[in-house]
């Protein structure tokens, strides 16, 4: 359960706050305005604060409480921007589209999608095979994974499919995630762009109906926060 010691407002308000940032086409200085209409007076600031604090933690708990994806996953990276730079952004969903893992890296390499493919097997486990595009670093990234587990004794290899139409499905999923950072206008900060998408991909999750929980969706997001 997370903490919400400290706070000023309200357990509720704080979270339909973060979670309507989170899901919704709205700038921190829209959702101050939104919430003085309703009489609750917050700076945008602290909104900021409120959504890198507790974004992780909710994403935390969605891994753990989310049904488990199929056998077949798709793989790849789309880009955002930080600090005025390019920053990639892992992501994998299985063959139905529902989301698997995310990653966000400052660099598109072996080293990235190996950590990345290392993720995402410690929290899904090893599928039958991973479909990527033709990025030479993520069928490297792969091969280091099938490396490491030959060298623990584990008998299964994940086949790699390189396949531009196959791995629509995921190129595809991107645009949720874009759509909803654009009137961000981009990210100040490397850790705080890591939170604020863990919280936006937990908001996915739930349009995905990705949890067995009952209610809308802030109903959903409230019960991960516990």
């Amino acid at each position: 359960m997370i903490s919400f010691k400290g706070c000023h407002f309200p357990k509720q308000a704080i979270l339909h706050a973060v979670y309507f940032y989170l899901r919704y086409s709205v700038s921190l200085r829209d959702l101050e305005e939104i919430l003085a209409e309703r009489g609750v007076t917050v700076d945008h600031a602290t909104l900021s604060r409120r959504v890198v604090k507790f974004s992780p933690l909710v994403a935390i708990e969605a891994h753990k409480r989310r049904k488990p994806g199929a056998g077949s996953r798709r793989m790849d990276e789309t880009y955002l921007k930080v600090r005025g730079r390019w920053m990639y952004l892992y992501r994998a969903v299985d063959c139905d589209g529902k989301t698997l893992d995310f990653m966000l890296s400052e660099r598109r390499d072996t080293a990235a999608a190996k950590k990345f493919f290392a993720k995402a097997l410690a929290n899904n486990g090893i599928p039958l095979r991973i479909v990527i595009d033709k990025s030479g670093a993520n069928a490297a990234g792969i091969s280091e994974v099938n490396k490491i587990l030959k060298r623990f004794g584990c008998p299964t290899k994940i086949t790699t499919v390189r396949s531009k139409y196959l791995n629509n499905r995921v190129e595809q999923d991107h645009r949720f995630i874009k759509r909803r950072t654009r009137p961000m206008l981009g990210f100040k900060s490397f850790p705080s762009a890591a939170a604020t998408l863990d919280g936006i991909e937990v908001a996915q999750m739930i349009r995905k109906k990705q949890f067995e929980l009952e209610g809308d969706g802030f109903a959903q997001f409230a019960a991960l926060a516990g």
